[in-house]
C-alpha cells in the first residue's frame, strides 16, 4: 500500500508506541479502509456536490469537506502511530515479572478479582478488560511479580491491589 509520508524531514523522533500484533492489525486495517476506500468515495462526493452549483449554500458540499478534512486527520494520526510502532507479541513474552503484553489477574482491597491484559495506548479498552501500560493501573503493576502488592496513584486516589496471578496467552 502506497501511504504518504507521515512527517516532515527533520521533525523530532516521537517515542515508541508498543502495540500487540492485533492492535497493530486493527490500526493498520482502520487506515488502509480509510485511505483507500472511504477517502476516494468521499472525494468523488465532494466532487458531485461541487458540480451542483454554488458551494456556500451546498450542505453537501460543506460537510463533505469537513469529513474529508476529519478523514486526512485521522489518516494522519494513524500514519505517525504506525510509523512509530513496535510490535511485542504477548505469545512469544515469558517470565514472573509483568511486562508489555501480561495477563494479570489482581484483586482489589474489597477483594474483587478482575484480569487485565497490558496494552498499547491505541488498544487500550477497559470494558474489554485491557488497559495501557501507561495507565495509572497498568504502570503500577508493571515489573511486578505474583504475591506482589502494587500501589495504583489515580485521580480518585490511592488504593492497593495484590497480583493474584500472571500469564502469556
Amino acid at each position: 500500500m502506497n501511504r504518504r509520508p507521515s512527517a516532515p524531514p527533520g521533525e523530532p523522533a516521537q517515542k515508541t508506541n508498543l502495540i500487540t500484533p492485533g492492535g497493530y492489525k486493527r490500526l493498520s486495517d482502520e487506515l488502509d479502509n480509510l485511505f483507500q476506500v472511504e477517502r476516494p468515495k468521499l472525494v468523488d462526493e465532494v466532487h458531485q456536490a461541487a458540480l451542483q452549483g454554488d458551494r456556500s449554500e451546498n450542505a453537501e458540499y460543506i460537510y463533505g469537506k469537513k469529513r474529508l478534512r476529519e478523514i486526512d486527520k485521522r489518516i494522519g494520526f494513524l500514519q505517525r502511530r504506525l510509523d512509530i510502532a513496535r510490535v511485542i507479541d504477548p505469545a512469544r513474552q515469558s517470565g514472573d515479572k509483568v511486562r508489555f503484553g501480561a495477563y494479570v489477574t489482581i484483586a482489589d482491597e474489597d477483594g474483587k478479582s478482575r484480569v487485565w491484559q497490558i496494552v498499547g495506548e491505541d488498544e487500550a479498552d477497559p470494558s474489554a478488560g485491557r488497559i495501557s501500560w501507561k495507565s495509572p493501573l497498568g504502570r503500577s503493576l508493571m515489573e511486578k511479580s505474583v504475591g506482589d502488592l502494587a500501589t495504583v496513584h489515580s485521580p480518585a486516589g490511592e488504593r492497593e491491589v495484590e497480583i493474584i496471578d500472571l500469564c502469556w496467552k
